[in-house]
């Protein structure tokens, strides 16, 4: 199954280590100090120019990934668990 993030962006559900806000998440020192890294190292990918609400931590081929989505991470998780009970 895949989780569709916005714009013609989908993942695939196994990859997703965790979904965040961003407003909450970023409060924190490290979680600021990580998203800098990654998008640094060149592991952000950013869904949509629009106002970015969440992002999507995963790992693909053993590499982790960044996802910075304008949907919110209560849409992104509402959308994990639909898919997830149509099981």
């Amino acid at each position: 199954m895949y989780l569709h993030l916005g714009s013609d962006v989908v993942i695939p559900k196994k990859s997703i280590v965790g979904i965040f806000d961003l407003d909450t998440a970023t409060i924190s020192k490290h979680t600021k100090k990580y998203l800098a890294s990654a998008e640094k190292e060149g592991r952000v990918v950013n869904v949509s120019y629009e106002l970015p609400k969440s992002f999507v931590v995963c790992i693909e081929n053993k590499k982790t990934f960044v996802y910075i989505s304008q949907l919110s991470s209560q849409t992104l998780n509402k959308r994990f668990s639909i898919s997830e009970d149509s099981l």
